[in-house]
Order: structure tokens, then sequence, then C-alpha cells
């Protein structure tokens, strides 16, 4: 072996060492803790939501939803319902408006997806700063979106994370929906997940519940909270 055929094995081999053992990310730690290759492998996931905010019962049905969110349909306990697909709505009450349907099919859905839409085109990962909230401290990052991403590309996100388990705890939010970034920015919410249950090797939280947020007070009021049953893959959407 030539000296400079030594020297390029010596690279490589130095270059495969540092790739294999850098650290993870805090998206790779997250997808990994809440089992995104295993739940990625089923088409549909399907699941009961009761949900109360600002003390009115909000949503109360069933979602199937593509693991892939290309498509989903909510089915209301009244028979009403909402479908998606390809970002075509289409829905029975034609008492709700276009907007208002949209922001129920997307909002929902998007909490429950949320932890397997980290790495998703046009995602944007910054650093956060503040890293303890109420009294505890997490890994934490910031999530924004490229312009033209999905349904509300000016939303935004600060993802908390356990530092032990790394599934997400709180993700504090700003909605856009019907006003301008500036008047969300002043009435941001957060959503905590609680009491995660393993669905087939897949770690779902089982209760939501909504508060007010500020970067320095971390959670402040509670504004609303749901419970999610009878969640399960299916392989027929």
């Amino acid at each position: 072996m030539t000296f400079l055929n030594k020297l390029l094995f010596i690279l490589l081999g130095i270059l495969a060492f540092s790739c294999s053992s850098a650290p993870k990310t805090f998206v790779e730690k997250v997808e990994e803790a809440h089992g995104k290759s295993t739940f990625s492998k089923h088409s549909t996931i399907a699941f009961d939501l009761q949900l109360f905010f600002g003390g009115t019962e909000r949503f109360n049905g069933r979602i199937t939803w593509a693991t892939n969110s290309s498509k989903g349909k909510l089915d209301y306990m009244d028979g009403r319902n909402i479908e998606v697909n390809e970002m075509e709505i289409t829905y029975s009450d034609t008492s709700m408006s276009e907007e208002s349907a949209r922001f129920t099919a997307y909002t929902w859905s998007y909490f429950f997806m949320l932890p397997y839409k980290l790495s998703d085109p046009g995602t944007q990962w910054n650093d956060y700063e503040n890293k303890s909230m109420n009294g505890t401290e997490y890994d934490v990052e910031k999530l924004s979106f490229e312009s033209g991403t999905g349904d509300a590309p000016d939303d935004c996100y600060v993802v908390y994370a356990d530092k032990e388990s790394h599934l997400i705890h709180v993700a504090s939010y700003i909605v856009t929906a019907g006003q301008s970034v500036e008047e969300a920015e002043k009435d941001p919410h957060a959503i905590k997940y609680d009491e995660y249950k393993e669905i087939d090797g897949v770690p779902i939280a089982h209760k939501w519940s909504f508060w007010g947020w500020t970067e320095t007070e971390g959670l402040t009021d509670e504004l609303g909270y749901a419970n999610l049953s009878n969640i399960c893959f299916v392989e027929d959407f």
C-alpha cells in the first residue's frame, strides 16, 4: 500500500468514526423516543377525542389520520364530519365556514401528530436559550417553518422534551389563523402532554391540557383539556 493510499485509508476511517459518533440532534432524540420509525410503518391511526377549551366542548368524536398526513377525517358524535385529502377539505356542516373547518381539522390532528412531523419538509429548528420552565429543566428548541409550508406557515412552537425520556412534555405555540403574527404573539398558548401509554410499541399521550404561556413564566392559567381514547393503528382508511 502506497503512502497516499495509507493516508486516504486513515482519513476515511477518521471520517467514518466522526459520523458514527456524532451526537444525536434534538429532533433525532425526540423522534426516536416517540417511536417514529414504528409509527411510520403503519398507514393510518385513529383515536377518540373529547376536547374542552374555555369551558366549551370544542370537539367530541373520532379522528382518523394517515400517518404521512396526506389525508384524514373527523367524525363528530352528532354525525357531522370533515374530510381532508391533500390539503383539500370538505365538510358536512353547512353552518361551518371553511376557515373554521380547516382550523378544526388541522389543529387537533397536528397536536396529535407533532412528534412525527418534526423533520417534515419546511421545518426549521433553532436553539432556545431558556431551558427552564416552571422550575424544571428541559431539552428545548424552537420550531418555525419556511414560507409556504402547510396551512399556517407563520405558526411557531417552542418544544420542551424531557431530558431523560426525550418525550415531548410541553409545546408552546402561536396560532395565526384569522390574525396577524403580531396579534398572535400577544397571546401565546401551550399544550401539555400527559399519561403516555404504549400503543403497539409507540408511546402516545392520552391526556392533553392547554395553558397560557410566556417566555419568562412558562405555563400560567389552564385554558382547557382533552382526553384521548381507543387509539389504534388501522390499515384500511
